[in-house]
């Protein structure tokens, strides 16, 4: 059986989302409206298979919604430029590790991120 690897990605979202979502505002006081608003998750999946998991607010099995309310409503396409130099990723703690230092990282370049 082959072993599971997980991806970090990153998705841009609508500016709209700032506004509309006060939420993510409070989470980004950093923002001043120049770059975008991301959105930085990790999956067992490719990132093109998460995303539309988002897009199409999948649930699982038991009927658990594992889909991001902020990326159905606001996400607007993958951002492989910020993720790609990212590698897959052994364990699910490493990758989760991972996804918040790239939130946080961006956060720092002053874009506006949610991340779980």
């Amino acid at each position: 059986m082959a072993k599971t690897e997980y991806r970090i990605y990153v998705i841009e979202l609508s500016k709209r989302v700032y506004t509309e979502n006060a939420k993510f505002r409070n989470a980004n006081p950093q923002f001043n409206g120049v770059l975008q608003c991301l959105y930085v998750g990790m999956t067992s999946k490719t990132p093109k298979e998460r995303f539309e998991q988002h897009k199409t607010g999948y649930r699982n099995k038991k009927g658990y919604k594992l889909s991001s309310k902020i990326v159905e409503k606001y996400g607007l396409y993958l951002r492989p430029s910020l993720y790609n130099h990212i590698g897959p990723i052994a364990t699910r703690a490493e990758a989760l590790k991972k996804e918040e230092a790239l939130a946080l990282e961006l956060r720092r370049q002053r874009y506006a991120v949610w991340f779980n």
